[in-house]
C-alpha cells in the first residue's frame, strides 16, 4: 500500500474510534456499582429448612444464596456444605465459599471470619447470631440456625437476612 493510503486509513481509523468513545459518554446513564463494593444484606428475615433424610442434590433441599453458594447438607448427619461446588462436606473447609464469625452485622467490621468448623461447632450454632461473608460475591448476611439434626439424616433449619 501507498504511504498515502495507509495515513488516510489511520485518520479514518482514529477518527472512528473518537466518536465512539464520545457516544458511549452519552449512554451512561445508570450507574455501575464498584467491582468490589461490599452488600451487606439486611432485608427481609428467610426460614429455611432441609427436613431429616430429603435429597441434598434437589434444589428445594438447597438454600441458593447466590450463583455461587447453595447451602444444604447431606443425610449422613455431617454438616454444611455449598452444593454449587462441593459433593458433600469436609469437616475443616466446608462449606466452601463461605466465611463465617460468631456476632451481628451491626459489628461486622469488628468480627473474624473464619471456616465454619473453627467458628462454630454444628450442634452448639442453634440459637447463636451468625455472620456469612460470601467472598466472591463481597456480601454479609446475618443467620441462626434454629435446628440442627443430631446423628443421621441431615436435617437443619436457619433464619437469614435477604438482600
Amino acid at each position: 500500500m501507498k504511504s498515502s493510503t495507509l495515513k488516510f486509513l489511520s485518520i479514518v481509523l482514529f477518527g472512528s474510534l473518537i466518536l465512539n468513545m464520545m457516544a458511549c459518554e452519552d449512554d451512561q446513564t445508570t450507574e455501575m456499582p464498584e467491582p468490589n463494593e461490599t452488600e451487606i444484606w439486611t432485608g427481609t428475615t428467610i426460614t429455611f429448612e432441609k427436613v431429616n433424610d430429603a435429597d441434598p442434590n434437589d434444589e428445594a433441599n438447597q438454600d441458593r444464596l447466590t450463583d455461587n453458594v447453595w447451602l444444604t447438607r447431606g443425610n449422613d448427619g455431617g454438616q454444611i456444605y455449598n452444593a454449587k461446588s462441593e459433593n458433600d462436606a469436609s469437616k475443616n473447609t466446608s462449606p466452601s465459599g463461605t466465611q463465617w464469625a460468631l456476632g451481628t452485622i451491626d459489628n461486622v467490621d469488628d468480627l473474624d471470619f473464619q471456616s465454619f468448623r473453627s467458628t462454630i461447632t454444628p450442634k452448639q450454632a442453634v440459637g447463636k447470631d451468625l455472620v456469612l461473608f460470601l467472598p466472591a460475591d463481597n456480601v454479609y448476611l446475618s443467620v441462626k440456625f434454629t435446628k440442627w439434626s443430631s446423628g443421621k439424616g441431615g436435617g437443619f433449619a436457619y433464619e437469614r437476612s435477604s438482600k
